[in-house]
């Protein structure tokens, strides 16, 4: 009996033909409805999921054949590792296939907001011509802290590093700067903080950084300070953030993600909440597509059945 896999998202074909190339039979999913996972879960070898679905330690459990989860993206914190690595379940994720996407979309947002891109468009079409009120910020002579140099963290510093401006990034548990990042500098949290014009983080969702941008951390920023979060949402307390964007001490925010990414159910506080960052003119903000481009896509399929060979 061949060996089946589940894909629970939309995939590049080529993750598909890989998997069947190596063996596989698969069932391709791509709008997924949870409710038959449990009942599907005993029958499978592996299973790619997106942010859609949760592997705890249950369904681990009853995925008795299982032998790898395979992640679309870099995330792991909807999947119990741990668990997974006692019932020798391989974890396998893809952060080499979008970390470029990231850190484009990351330069995107940022010059936007530097150069008020948005709010200029909006006036365009409706006849304001307001040259001064538009005046932007340029980049150069600024500082970019990175917070969090894993994958998407160094292809950051990988395309900025031709600007000129000065990269200082924190990261604690690296031990060293990249050899192929000469020019960036590593320091801690609270100088990161002081210098920076513009934090951009890329971080993963862990108890240590879950709310770490609360607001003490804000007070700590300089007036000035562009907030980039391309990573998880629950690494920013919203609130700390918008009352500090409505007090000016921030000088901006670029969110692609957000506590909540479900606005149809927000809460009364959450809606009240939101909107008043909807207000707000020096924010961009976009639905949690950092990484999601075409080419990542194929990138993320090819990362995928790479890794998977290797342990078939």
């Amino acid at each position: 009996m061949n060996k089946k896999v589940l894909i629970t998202s939309y995939v590049h074909p080529k993750l598909i033909s890989g998997l069947t190339d190596l063996g596989f039979s698969v069932d391709y999913q791509e709008a997924f409805d949870i409710r038959n996972l449990e009942s599907v879960l005993p029958l499978l070898s592996g299973i790619i999921i997106n942010s859609n679905i949760k592997m705890t330690a249950e369904r681990i459990a009853t995925a008795t054949r299982l032998e790898f989860i395979g992640r679309l993206g870099s995330g792991l914190e909807i999947i119990d590792v741990e668990y997974a690595k006692l019932k020798g379940v391989a974890v396998i994720n893809s952060p080499e296939g979008n970390r470029d996407a990231v850190a484009e979309h990351v330069v995107g947002m940022l010059l936007s907001l530097s150069n008020n891109l948005l709010r200029a468009d909006h006036e365009v079409r409706n006849k304001i011509w307001n040259r001064e009120a538009n005046r932007g910020i340029e980049l150069g002579g600024k500082t970019l802290g990175i917070i969090g140099l894993g994958h998407t963290g160094q292809a950051l510093a990988r395309k900025m590093s031709s600007w000129t401006l000065d990269i200082i990034y924190y990261d604690p548990y690296l031990l060293c700067t990249p050899t192929d990042l000469p020019n960036i500098t590593q320091v801690n949290i609270n100088q990161l903080t002081a210098l920076s014009d513009f934090i951009s983080f890329h971080v993963p969702l862990t108890p240590e950084t879950q709310g770490m941008v609360d607001e003490k951390f804000l007070k700590s920023c300089k007036e000035s300070a562009i907030i980039i979060n391309t990573s998880r949402g629950q690494v920013i307390q919203t609130n700390a953030l918008v009352s500090a964007l409505e007090t000016r001490r921030l000088g901006g925010a670029c969110l692609d993600v957000f506590e909540n990414e479900k606005p149809q159910a927000f809460s009364p506080e959450q809606d009240q909440l939101f909107a008043r960052l909807y207000a707000m003119d020096n924010v961009v903000l976009t639905p949690h597509i950092a990484g999601w481009t075409h080419a990542s896509l194929e990138k993320i399929a090819e990362v995928l059945i790479s890794k998977i060979s290797t342990i078939i």
